[in-house]
């Protein structure tokens, strides 16, 4: 983007020295701003052009005098081209520190990105989950991985972040890192915020992300089917861990919860709702949205089972519950006992309740969207979308209305 450049010399007749001299200054604006700098030299005024901007005269001090005029003006416009060529943002102040030789402090992307996940870490349990965390270091690696290998730089200043380096970034993380397309696209997400916080500190004035518009893959949700699901509930498993473990999942089934919600549940997440049944009270760990649930009589069964068992009275919470990567892995087991062909895992159990047990028997999607603590009922139009049981009911209820309505008599309108 141009903006309006202007230079002037000018004497400064209040500050006249003993030998009835002026100092003269050079100004510069820049887009109606303007900043002034002593050239460190003086004249008379009578001897000083206003409208040449010059000494007047042909003695050898008036042409050494407006020979350094000169090379200060050639000087300023070189500082004015550089700045343009290094896409950074021309202004009356960074012109003048640029022929002072005081150069602006320098903002770095990968300081920065450093800056805000040590900060993350000091909030992690608090507004930051570990998982959250944990991307954003892995996002920093590869824009560390990618500066070297592409650059052979270990850090860059944020203003010459651009669109082209951020299309750059995303071939490599597809090409070099071997990413899907969207955990890519999950990567720049993170990447993004970080431009995004320079931009509110005042260090990046134009979005480079303005014209990147990328979408997100659909991503088939697996889920059980109601006949998959029973079988896994009434199956007689022979072991504590697998019992545990199909008991956590089968309870993730009818409350919709993630494996991390699940493991923090404790008594006092259980509350009376508005109904005077049980209610789950607790806030997403993820997006640290409330959800409410209503305890399914399975889920609360599930829950007096274990009221007494050694764990749960230990750490004082509802359910004992094993590691993620452990619970995974028994999943599998269990998976293969009751003979169900599908790559089983603790987060199934929240699209099982999203699509089976809710939407499939008639809950409404905002009702389920609440429960699952979405942001926004966007997230659970995706479960709506594979519900074809839930759409083949609803359409026979219709054919059997229509049905209904073949025997009454039909009025024509008859026009006069």
């Amino acid at each position: 983007m141009n903006k309006t450049f202007g230079i002037l010399f000018l004497l400064k007749k209040s500050k006249k020295d003993a030998m009835g001299k002026s100092p003269i200054y050079l100004r510069i604006t820049v887009e109606g701003k303007r900043v002034e700098i002593s050239v460190k030299r003086s004249i008379l005024a009578s001897k000083w052009s206003s409208k040449a901007q010059r000494s007047i005269g042909r003695s050898s001090d008036a042409k050494e005098l407006n020979s350094y005029l000169d090379s200060l003006l050639a000087s300023v416009y070189r500082h004015h081209r550089e700045l343009i060529q290094d896409d950074v943002e021309v202004t009356a102040s960074v012109l003048k520190n640029r022929i002072l030789g005081v150069e602006a402090k320098q903002r770095m992307l990968v300081k920065l990105f450093e800056e805000h996940n040590n900060r993350a870490e000091e909030l992690k349990g608090v507004k930051f989950a570990s998982g959250t965390i944990d991307r954003y270091k892995t996002t920093k690696k590869h824009i560390e991985s990618f500066l070297k290998d592409n650059y052979g730089l270990v850090d860059i200043n944020l203003v010459k972040i651009d669109y082209q380096f951020i299309i750059d970034f995303e071939h490599y993380l597809k090409t070099v890192r071997k990413c899907a397309h969207n955990t890519t696209l999950k990567y720049i997400r993170n990447f993004k915020k970080i431009i995004r916080l320079a931009m509110a500190k005042g260090w990046v004035k134009v979005d480079p992300f303005m014209n990147f518009k990328v979408k997100l893959d659909a991503v088939k949700r697996e889920y059980l089917t109601e006949e998959e699901l029973n079988t896994i509930y009434t199956k007689d498993l022979h072991g504590e861990r697998l019992s545990q473990v199909r008991d956590m999942f089968i309870f993730c089934c009818y409350t919709g919860l993630a494996y991390t919600d699940v493991r923090k549940l404790t008594p006092d997440h259980i509350v009376t709702g508005i109904d005077g049944g049980k209610w789950i009270n607790v806030y997403r760990t993820k997006t640290e949205n409330l959800c409410k649930i209503p305890l399914l009589p399975i889920a609360e069964e599930i829950i007096l089972k274990y009221k007494n068992n050694k764990e749960v009275l230990l750490k004082s919470v509802l359910l004992p519950v094993l590691s993620n990567q452990k619970s995974n892995s028994y999943l599998k087991e269990v998976a293969g006992i009751c003979k169900i062909n599908k790559n089983l895992t603790t987060h199934i159990g929240r699209h099982t309740f999203a699509t089976t047990v809710t939407l499939t028997n008639g809950v409404p999607l905002e009702s389920v969207s609440n429960m699952l603590g979405h942001s926004s009922i966007k997230s659970t139009q995706h479960y709506a979308k594979v519900t074809n049981r839930k759409v083949s009911n609803d359409m026979q209820q219709l054919k059997e209305v229509m049905e209904a309505k073949k025997d009454l008599p039909i009025k024509l309108k008859v026009s006069s």
